[in-house]
């Protein structure tokens, strides 16, 4: 586990940022939050000596909607846009309702002590977010104007002290609002919150803490076209003895701590460190999983046991590119329409981003396309890709090796590309290129305002280090605006995501220090 995950929050992660913080802020303490008390809401510190910079660069933008078919919405996942990471079933990275245009908008943001890598909202519009510190993961409540916090639960802090992304930063939110969390236990948690805060609703423990090799985590876990629990496990310290595991649990309704659980060994010497990709639809079905050597689908038998459907190796390259956890493909496998799915390679000089078709038999090529992106040997991505059914996105995290990477007015190597696939579905063709800079956020598209929302860090001006909420238009490339987030390595995003709130005008990022607020009044 140690081996994956320490690149993104392990590895120094908690006492870098323990250290930061009391250097940022000596003396000041700060309460437990518990269910019953009301913590006040503490701004996240700036870089004490940030040179000035602009608060807003660029203008206002007008809504270009873009048309794409819809992702179909999941019976056993909350709305589209709202139950994790990459928003729904498909991995899209895409929202359906719109988000802030850039007039005048406002910054807020609450210190928590903590990263708050993924952030999801209930039927009430309140944020459920996932938050990693030094004393391990923790589920949190919050207003979604205030940011005060109303709820929290702790979640196991393991064994091991390391603060990863096992253990809560894939988790979803269900079609009853309740969360559905990996744990550092090997578990799978479901938790539900009944007004008065959260409380544990089911867990497979009698079963899956058995079946999982110690030296592994749960990464994932996410419901089939018929509710079926899947899940997927790290791989070992040396995946050559014990390759990471795809799974299934079925809970049991007449036992809260019991599931009925099946597994499927991935080949030797194959991990995981992405999430996956469902298609909700049962004429079509599928789970779509990537390991650091091939691609792959799988379907559940009658009794839940997972079955290869078929496998895809790309090219994982030679070695793990500055930006990356492992070698091999940087991106969760996201589903484009109704026939194809796309992911990135490790190749060298320059990652490609791959295009298949997704059908459990099909009558062409698998492979429709390999497009090489970014400038040779400075190409990287550890992000999800971002996919309408038509257009891709994709951002270069290379160079970003650590937090040292952002500090000190440094940064990392610049590019945003779009590609379509041709009318003939047979290849695809570059659109635009930007040169913004996007070290490690998880960037979304808005359908509705036509406008790519991501996290910027320029280099500089000298040691300052300024964070940006950045619009691109998703037509263009043509950076609309930038909204100054904060300055300093408390405002890193370091792998956690920009989110849309489903009132259309506000945007949330999780970073190092906690949770920032952009939000505007039109």
């Amino acid at each position: 586990m140690q081996r994956i995950y320490s690149r993104r929050y392990g590895n120094g992660f908690a006492t870098c940022l323990a250290a930061v913080v009391t250097a940022v802020i000596a003396g000041t303490a700060v309460a437990q939050t518990t269910t019953d008390v009301v913590v006040p809401v503490l701004p996240i510190p700036q870089q004490p000596f940030a040179q000035p910079v602009p608060d807003f660069i660029g203008e206002p933008a007008t809504a270009h909607p873009i048309s794409a078919k819809p992702v179909p919405e999941d019976p056993f996942l909350a709305a589209n846009g709202r139950s994790g990471i990459h928003l729904d079933a498909y991995q899209s990275d895409t929202y359906p309702f719109s988000g802030p245009l850039g007039h005048s908008p406002e910054v807020t943001s609450t210190f928590l002590f903590a990263e708050c890598g993924t952030v999801t909202f209930d039927k009430k519009g309140r944020i459920n977010m996932v938050c990693f510190s030094r004393s391990g993961p923790v589920l949190r409540l919050h207003d979604p104007n205030t940011l005060e916090t109303l709820a929290t639960f702790a979640l196991p802090a393991g064994t091991s002290g390391q603060s990863d992304f096992s253990a809560g930063g894939y988790f979803f939110l269900d079609q009853n609002d309740r969360t559905v969390i990996p744990t550092r236990t090997r578990d799978i948690w479901r938790i539900k919150e009944s007004g008065i805060g959260y409380a544990l609703d089911h867990t497979c423990a009698s079963d899956l803490p058995g079946l999982i090799p110690e030296d592994q985590s749960i990464l994932s876990t996410l419901p089939d076209s018929n509710g079926l629990l899947w899940f997927t496990t790290s791989g070992g310290d040396d995946p050559s003895e014990e390759p990471a595991l795809v799974g299934t649990a079925r809970p049991d309704p007449n036992n809260d701590t019991h599931c009925t659980a099946k597994v499927y060994t991935l080949p030797s010497g194959e991990s995981i460190s992405k999430s996956f990709a469902v298609d909700p639809d049962p004429s079509r079905g599928g789970v779509f999983i990537v390991s650091d050597h091939q691609l792959y689908r799988f379907d559940a038998a009658a009794d839940g046991t997972p079955l290869l459907t078929w496998h895809e190796k790309y090219d994982r390259g030679v070695r793990i590119k500055p930006g990356q956890i492992q070698q091999g493909s940087g991106t969760t496998p996201t589903l484009m329409g109704t026939g194809f799915i796309t992911i990135t390679d490790n190749a060298s000089p320059q990652m490609h981003v791959l295009v298949y078709r997704r059908g459990a038999k099909i009558h062409k090529p698998r492979l429709v396309c390999e497009v090489p992106v970014f400038q040779p040997f400075a190409s990287a991505t550890e992000n999800s890709l971002i996919a309408t059914n038509r257009s891709i996105s994709v951002e270069n995290n290379f160079g970003y090796r650590s937090l040292l990477s952002t500090v000190f007015g440094g940064t990392t190597e610049p590019g945003i590309t779009r590609i379509d696939l041709d009318d003939d579905n047979d290849s695809c063709n570059i659109v635009w290129t930007s040169e913004e800079i996007v070290p490690n956020v998880v960037s979304q598209v808005s359908l509705a305002t036509g406008l790519e929302y991501t996290y910027t860090k320029d280099a500089g001006p000298d040691a300052t280090d300024a964070w940006y909420f950045t619009a691109i238009d998703f037509r263009t490339g043509r950076t609309v605006y930038k909204r100054l987030a904060g300055t300093g390595i408390l405002y890193n995003s370091n792998y956690s995501g920009v989110y849309l709130g489903p009132d259309g005008k506000t945007a949330y990022v999780g970073v190092l220090g906690g949770l920032v607020r952009i939000h505007e009044e039109r």
